[in-house]
């Protein structure tokens, strides 16, 4: 099978093209990502910060 994880860390991963790549989390611990696909590939992600009042 193909490569595994080695190791366990709560985030997002994507794999384009046989490479694993982590999602960054917000700086502030909140927010979104939002991720553009084209042609069922992953290629575009915009980072969304927000601050808890």
């Amino acid at each position: 099978m193909g490569k595994q994880l080695q190791y366990l860390q709560d985030g997002i991963y994507l794999v384009k093209d046989g490479q694993m790549k982590k999602v960054q989390a917000p700086t502030t611990g909140f927010g979104k990502t939002i991720i553009s696909w084209e042609s069922n590939k992953p290629t575009r992600a915009v980072h969304e910060c927000s601050e808890k009042l």
